[in-house]
């Protein structure tokens, strides 16, 4: 979210061990004000463990936690300035949807007219107004999820933290609620920390995205940033499908690289910077929808690469082929944009076919 304002939290050199496990070490993060943030990973790379040490559900072995500019080490869970939102909704089955939502605030001993009007102010903001007399159990599982948010929100946290708040929903209800989740969180200018496995979803939701792999953060941006400048293999392969390729120096020039890859010669544009700028071989990230293909028949030229076809799927919006260069396999994937589709031009399996690399698609990593 452009205009950043004050952080909301700050983490520093947070580590945290189980036995002979190591869950998390010496995590730096900064979630600004009013900022959308998504921690991703895999199961076990220690996110849900970073979002219950904010929560106070856990304490960390070292390090420090602010909140709001708050130093939270001493901070009861009760008393910290956020609310969690859970996967599993946790409603009590014995309330209403109504009396779900006020519990909080009943427990804070909030005078009942304050919490009759932030309860229905807050039902209202998730929709769920109709459904204040009902039990959990005569809910979908959309509506309970919005009920257990309208739960943390009457409650004006300065931060909500979502730990996989959609992963119990079918496919269509998800991206609903994604769109929903997201526009809330517009709307309320609210600070949200969202954990997610889910690679799409992050790249939905979120203003910046840290991601995380056993116990530490890998890069931390913008989806645009991580998806088109993926820093290591593991960046480039979580978040999206990507191809790699081992590459070697044979040339540099002003303001480009050339380089020898198992698919062919390819140019780079600009040319590496930094500590890849010195290095003679590195790997290369390509995206498959980045992959341009052309007829076998097509005019050679730069980072054309001569190919045969060895997959073609037929996906309804897209095409997806498997096509093999020199000594290289590349996914590439074409938009079926022709009433004919892809075979029109010859693109299908078996057949010969030029990909075009364009040399400012081709990123290199770290590692």
């Amino acid at each position: 979210m452009s205009g950043r304002k004050d952080s909301a939290i700050e983490v520093r050199g947070v580590a945290r061990r189980f036995g002979d496990q190591q869950a998390l070490s010496d995590i730096d993060l900064t979630v600004g004000e009013g900022e959308f943030f998504s921690l991703l990973g895999p199961s076990g790379c220690g996110k849900t463990t970073l979002l219950r040490i904010l929560a106070g559900l856990d304490l960390p072995d070292s390090g420090s936690v602010r909140i709001g500019g708050e130093d939270v080490a001493h901070v009861p869970a009760h008393r910290r300035q956020v609310n969690t939102v859970f996967q599993s909704y946790a409603l009590f089955p014995h309330l209403s949807v109504k009396d779900n939502v006020a519990f909080g605030l009943r427990m804070k001993k909030v005078a009942p007219n304050a919490t009759a009007g932030r309860v229905a102010r807050a039902m209202e903001l998730v929709r769920i107004a109709p459904l204040a007399d009902r039990k959990p159990a005569e809910l979908s599982g959309g509506q309970k999820q919005r009920v257990a948010l309208a739960r943390a929100l009457v409650n004006e946290p300065r931060v909500l933290l979502l730990d996989e708040p959609l992963a119990a929903l079918d496919l269509k209800l998800r991206k609903e609620l994604q769109t929903e989740l997201r526009d809330l969180q517009r709307r309320l200018g609210m600070t949200f920390l969202c954990v997610t496995h889910d690679q799409e979803e992050a790249l939905v939701l979120s203003d910046t995205i840290a991601v995380m792999r056993a116990g530490r953060v890998e890069q931390v941006g913008s989806p645009q940033e991580l998806y088109e400048r993926p820093r290591t293999r593991f960046v480039s392969g979580f978040l999206g499908s990507c191809n790699l390729l081992a590459a070697t120096v044979r040339e540099r020039r002003a303001s480009s690289v050339l380089v020898d890859t198992p698919a062919g010669l390819l140019r780079l544009e600009p040319a590496p910077a930094g500590d890849a700028a010195l290095r003679s071989a590195f790997t290369l990230a390509v995206r498959p929808e980045k992959v341009v293909l052309l007829p076998a028949a097509a005019s050679a030229g730069e980072n054309r690469l001569p190919a045969r076809i060895t997959s073609a799927l037929y996906v309804g919006a897209e095409s997806r082929y498997v096509l093999e260069a020199g000594g290289q396999l590349l996914s590439a994937v074409a938009m079926n944009i022709g009433a004919a589709g892809a075979a029109t031009a010859g693109l299908a399996e078996g057949a010969g076919a030029i990909a075009y690399l364009p040399p400012a698609a081709l990123v290199v990593l770290d590692d």
